[in-house]
């Protein structure tokens, strides 16, 4: 069974696209503090690239902005993306059901910026 669940900030704005066959995505990233600390007693951060379709697309668009809290239930799906002659596998979450939890309005921008840069 392939299942993801996962609760964390946009790192971003998120971005919509709409493809030549008219299916609209948003690809965004979301930032999950692990739940142990390090060696050095700080929870290290984990950034987790996520796809939606359409019109769950289309709401991470029109509500959703940097440093929002949200949870994202789907698949995790591996590719490959080339890079200098060089092909990479790469993972992301394709994201079936987008959960609201939390604006950033709760929060001080500086707690943001902090917790996203660490």
């Amino acid at each position: 069974m392939n299942y993801y669940i996962g609760v964390g900030r946009l790192t971003k704005n998120p971005e919509i696209k709409t493809l030549e066959d008219g299916k609209k995505v948003a690809v965004i990233s979301i930032a999950i503090n692990r739940s142990y600390k390090n060696k050095e007693g700080v929870y290290e951060t984990d950034f987790i690239d996520c796809s939606v379709w359409d019109m769950i697309a289309e709401k991470v668009y029109d509500y959703c902005k940097k440093g929002d809290v949200i949870s994202i239930k789907g698949r995790l799906e591996s590719y490959y993306e080339e890079k200098d002659n060089k092909k990479e596998k790469k993972y992301r979450i394709q994201g079936e059901q987008v959960s609201f939890i939390q604006s950033r309005s709760h929060f001080k921008d500086s707690e943001i910026e902090e917790e996203l840069n660490a």
